[in-house]
Order: C-alpha cells, then sequence, then structure tokens
C-alpha cells in the first residue's frame, strides 16, 4: 500500500485562489464604502468597525487556541488543520494594523475615555486607574506583541519540522503551547475586558472572558471545516480528510456549541439571581424590544438547531453538509457578537446599519486574502506531525 509521505502543495488552479480573488475585490468594496460611512457617520463607524474586527480576530485567536490544544493533546483531528489553524494565526500582524481604526476611534466607543464624563461618575473615577486611553493603548501594543511572538514561534518552528523531524522541534511546540495556553486566556480575558466589556464600563462579569473563549474555539472550528472541504478538491490532499477527520471535527463543533451555550447560561443565572443593579442592568437593555428577539433567536439558532443537527453521525462524516452547518454558525457568531456589543451603543433599537455589514465584508475580505496568501507558501499538510495519520495515495 503506498503512503502519502511528500509535502503536498497548492496547485496553481485550486479553487481556493478564486476564493482569495473574491475576497480581496469584496474587502476593497467593502472598506471603501466603510469609510465613506465615516464621512457620513463617524460615531457608527467606529461602531460597526469594532464590530467587524472583533468578528474576524476572534477566528484568528481562536485558532491559536485550537492549535496549542492540539500540540498539547495530540490526534489526527488537528494534524490535518493545523496548517489552516497556523495561516489563521498568522493573519495576527494584519489584525494589529485593522486595530489602528479603533485605537484612533477610542472617544468615539468609549465613556471613560472623556475626562468630563469621569469627573462627574464616581464608578468611573475608581476605575479610572485601568480605564484610561495611555493605559488602554500600551496594553493593547502587549496584547498583539504575545500573540505575535506565538504565531511567528509556532511558524517557525512547523516549517523547520517539516524540514526534519526531529522530536525535540515537537516538544517546543507542546511546551510553547501549555504555556501559550495561559497566556492566551489571560490576554483574551483583558483584551475582551478592554474592547468589548468596557463598552459599558459600570457593568462587570467574572464569566465574561471564559464566555468569549468559547465564542472564539466554536467560530474556529466553524471556519476550519469549510477551509477543509474546499482544500479537499485537490487529489492529494482529499485523502488526509477522510469522513473520519470530518467526524472528529463536528464533535469538536458540537463541544464547543455546548460550551457556549454552558457559559451563556451561567453568565445569566448568577447575574440574574444575584440580581444587582449594576449588573442585571446588562440583560435588562438586551431583554426588550428587538434585543430580546435576537437573544431568542440566539437561543435557538446559535444552540438548540444546530446541537440536534450536530447529533447525526451520517452529517458528521459527510464534509459538504457539516460544512453548511459550519457556515451557520460562522453566521450566528456574527449575531452574538451584535448582541454582545449593539445595546451599548442603541438599547431600544436592534435593527443593525448598513455600516455594520459594509465593515464585517471589508475587513473579512481583506483578512481571507491575507489567509489564503499565508496557507499557499508552504505544504498545507505537516506531514512530520507525530499525530498524523497514514493514508493511501
Amino acid at each position: 500500500m503506498d503512503v502519502v509521505t511528500e509535502h503536498v502543495t497548492l496547485e496553481a488552479g485550486h479553487p481556493i485562489y478564486r476564493l482569495q480573488r473574491g475576497a480581496l475585490l469584496l474587502g476593497v468594496a467593502g472598506l471603501v464604502l466603510t469609510a465613506i460611512g465615516w464621512i457620513v457617520s463617524p460615531d457608527q463607524f467606529f461602531r460597526s468597525y469594532l464590530l467587524g474586527f472583533l468578528y474576524w480576530f476572534g477566528i484568528a485567536l481562536g485558532s491559536m487556541a485550537i492549535l496549542m490544544i492540539h500540540h498539547i493533546a495530540g490526534g489526527a483531528w488537528g494534524a490535518v488543520i493545523r496548517r489552516v489553524l497556523e495561516s489563521a494565526l498568522g493573519t495576527i500582524p494584519l489584525l494589529a494594523v485593522l486595530f489602528v481604526p479603533i485605537a484612533l476611534g477610542i472617544h468615539h466607543l468609549y465613556e471613560w475615555s472623556h475626562e468630563a464624563v469621569v469627573a462627574q461618575d464616581a464608578v468611573l473615577q475608581a476605575k479610572s486607574a485601568y480605564l484610561n486611553t495611555p493605559f488602554f493603548l500600551v496594553r493593547a501594543v502587549l496584547y498583539f506583541a504575545i500573540w505575535i511572538l506565538v504565531a511567528t514561534l509556532f511558524r517557525r518552528w512547523s516549517l523547520e519540522q517539516d524540514r526534519d523531524p526531529d522530536s525535540r522541534v515537537t516538544l517546543r511546540m507542546e511546551l510553547l503551547s501549555r504555556g501559550g495556553l495561559v497566556l492566551y486566556g489571560l490576554t483574551v480575558t483583558f483584551a475582551a475586558v478592554d474592547w468589548m466589556m468596557s463598552l459599558e464600563p459600570h457593568w462587570f462579569s467574572t464569566v465574561y472572558g471564559l464566555l468569549v473563549m468559547g465564542g472564539q474555539g466554536l467560530a474556529a472550528f466553524a471556519f476550519v471545516i469549510p477551509m477543509l472541504v474546499l482544500l479537499s478538491r485537490q487529489r492529494g490532499l482529499a485523502p488526509y480528510f477522510d469522513p473520519a477527520r470530518f467526524h472528529d471535527l463536528g464533535n469538536l463543533m458540537l463541544a464547543f456549541t455546548m460550551i457556549w451555550a454552558y457559559l451563556s447560561f451561567s453568565q445569566l443565572l448568577i447575574i440574574w439571581s444575584a440580581n444587582l443593579p449594576e449588573e442585571i442592568t446588562w440583560y435588562l437593555n438586551r431583554s426588550t424590544g428587538g434585543w430580546r428577539v435576537v437573544g431568542f433567536g440566539l437561543l435557538f439558532f446559535h444552540f438548540a438547531v444546530p446541537f440536534g443537527v450536530l447529533l447525526s453521525r451520517r452529517l458528521k462524516r459527510t464534509g459538504p453538509k457539516l460544512a453548511i452547518v459550519a457556515l451557520w454558525l460562522l453566521l450566528m457568531r456574527f449575531v452574538d457578537l451584535y448582541w454582545l456589543v449593539g445595546p451599548a451603543f442603541s438599547p431600544t433599537n436592534a435593527l443593525p446599519h448598513w455600516l455594520d455589514f459594509t465593515a464585517v465584508i471589508g475587513i473579512g475580505g481583506i483578512w481571507l486574502w491575507y489567509f489564503v496568501g499565508r496557507l499557499a507558501q508552504h505544504a498545507v499538510i505537516a506531514i512530520h506531525d507525530p499525530s498524523l495519520p497514514e493514508v493511501e495515495a
């Protein structure tokens, strides 16, 4: 029996290049329209841009977490998606550049950045040692520096492992993953507090960071699965993406769907049972008018329906069908972020603004273009991963 052992790269005519070109065109068009929105309505521009940034940022950081879990736990499921995860993680430098408009728009987004507001608010004064513009920017630089360093080390060592199956390289990536998961938990928690929770600075939740991390992990799996279906259209890659691998990934996506639901319910239960004015207001704003409809929609379409569908073993072993569920969950991830962020700016109106769509499309188009470029640079399968299954040529 022949075994595939060579490094397989993307063919020149692979369909993913059409995705890359289309993404670039959509990205440029979306950013141009979003820039027009900045001229028309600066406040709405920064709000929509933040939402779009957080969406794609979540996929990249979720990919980092999943990659580190694979290096620690092993498993064929992670070996076949390693390069997709590494390429998504490799977009962090691009995201650092895309963060610049948010840094420039602090005064449009965060009320704690206005000295006059803080001077009249005792709660904001008590939090001013942490919530202030210089420290906010310093923390953002620190977060991106850590993430870029981790991404660079993983990429360098992964390519080194391609050239030489030295077990010491595998051990280095495992050790980096053990410490990296701790760094991931800390940096994402603080970034979630800074960029999302501080939009409503009087409110706080000890579960919020975990909730954001759960959503990022789910977004990463939901992104990886359609990418694998697309990659499998190349003959040299198809043997790696067999029904067993899709079944594993479907189970993991189901698990993260349940984790997201559990953390969402845990936060609601803790805050609702305590019934403290400084905490419960956050849910009151999200349980009235149109936001209530969005909340119940998330309960049904983000959890109940995907949960029921992903129980099917046959569906999880069929790549294209599983990809449809994954794409649906990617849509629901956007709706969830909209529900988390939107009421901070518009507590009575749940209707999205057109800039919400142009921003996420614009940022996403540029992000996908950059992602595919990273993926195409090297072998799509890391052959020397000790967890990689042997497959027939």
